[in-house]
């Protein structure tokens, strides 16, 4: 039997399920596709900032009902054998959560029709629309299916050819002896980077769990450094357990030029999909939420018109909000200082502070992107 909708959206993550809850404000027919069941555990360190929240719309007391929302007041910081640096701030400055529970919120509130468990196989084009699995029928196709999107994939992504940032990372509950003291408090996170800072490990604790991992922008040079950080935290008497284990993903840093097709008749791509990260840091979830509130915005002035032509302005909007950051540092620093000026910098309590942090994690020089 055919299920049809206005805008079917693949992707239940933090880019769909915040497409799916502006649209659905709009009174817009949505029906959510993801592959696999939620609440799902995801792959990621986990930690979000003010604007997040703001962005989001999202109370800070009735979302810690019975979820993760741990306070984040400072950072330390070095290299995996070098110095180590802690940075306060007095103040809480970014947040813990645990993504099975954040993103399992968002979509429970997207209010949007759900089907969960099935992947995208076929997308067909028919009558103007879209034809997804041979049984979802829609005017528009959302793509938010993270990297290796099938949206994506449609629109001519080469997904394994690509240059990305990728990671490992593992969560798990503190063992009982643990739990109170060790192997850090909360509110301070710890991000261990490479002499060429272009990749980090973190260690960050939230209450009963530890999550920790490590992502690089250099996928050749990825497994030496994983290996050594692994080995770093064995030293420190960090191991997740056999159960557990680290999961792996990867995803696209945000380049105006060179980047993916982002629309296409009745198709847009949004979040991971889209290739949105912010490259110093690797976050995505600020830049995949904020590019769902472009894209919602740009399907709601189309008004049911959903040529190609009318979804261009989310591009043009995307490029004006997440193209104008701070430079990487391979544009910053020579090629063959960056191992010798890395830890030059990471010893400076005024880079650390204001480039670092400031502006490559929390982003505190950014104006804010209202919801509406």
């Amino acid at each position: 039997m055919m299920e049809s909708c206005e805008v079917l959206i693949v992707g239940g993550g933090p880019a769909g399920s915040t497409c799916a809850w502006r649209l659905r404000q709009a009174g817009i027919d949505v029906l959510l596709l993801d592959s696999v069941p939620f609440p799902r555990d995801k792959p990621c360190a986990g930690w979000i900032t003010p604007a997040v929240l703001e962005t989001l719309e999202l109370d800070k007391d009735e979302y810690r009902q019975g979820r993760v929302l741990e306070e984040i007041r400072g950072f330390r910081t070095g290299m995996m054998q070098g110095g180590e640096m802690v940075t306060g701030y007095g103040e809480t400055i970014s947040y813990g959560i645990r993504r099975r529970e954040f993103d399992q919120y968002l979509l429970q509130r997207s209010a949007s029709r759900r089907w969960l468990g099935e992947p995208v196989n076929l997308l067909e084009r028919k009558d103007g629309g879209w034809l997804v699995n041979g049984r979802f029928g829609a005017r528009l196709v959302v793509g938010a299916g993270g990297h290796a999107c099938p949206v994506a994939r449609f629109l001519g992504a080469r997904i394994g050819a690509e240059e990305v940032i990728v990671a490992q990372s593992a969560e798990f509950p503190l063992p009982g002896q643990e739990k109170v003291g060790a192997p850090g408090p909360s509110e301070m996170p710890e991000l261990y980077f490479c002499r060429d800072l272009k990749g980090y490990g973190w260690i960050f604790r939230k209450g009963e769990f530890l999550n920790v991992g490590f992502g690089r922008r250099d996928r050749v040079a990825f497994g030496r450094e994983m290996s050594e950080f692994r080995a770093f935290l064995r030293m420190r008497g960090i191991e997740p357990p056999d159960n557990v284990g680290y999961r792996g993903h990867a995803y696209r840093a945000y380049r105006r030029l060179g980047g993916r097709t982002l629309v296409g008749d009745a198709l847009l791509l949004v979040g991971d999909s889209a290739g949105v990260a912010h490259p110093e840091s690797g976050e995505g979830i600020l830049p995949a939420i904020e590019s769902a509130i472009l894209a919602s915005r740009t399907i709601l002035a189309a008004n049911g018109d959903y040529r190609r032509d009318n979804l261009e302005p989310y591009g043009a909007g995307l490029s004006l909000r997440h193209g104008r950051g701070s430079p990487e540092i391979s544009r910053v620093i020579p090629y063959c200082l960056e191992a010798f000026l890395g830890a030059k910098l990471l010893s400076s309590r005024l880079f650390v502070r204001h480039i670092l942090l400031n502006r490559w994690f929390l982003h505190s020089t950014e104006k804010l992107l209202s919801p509406h």
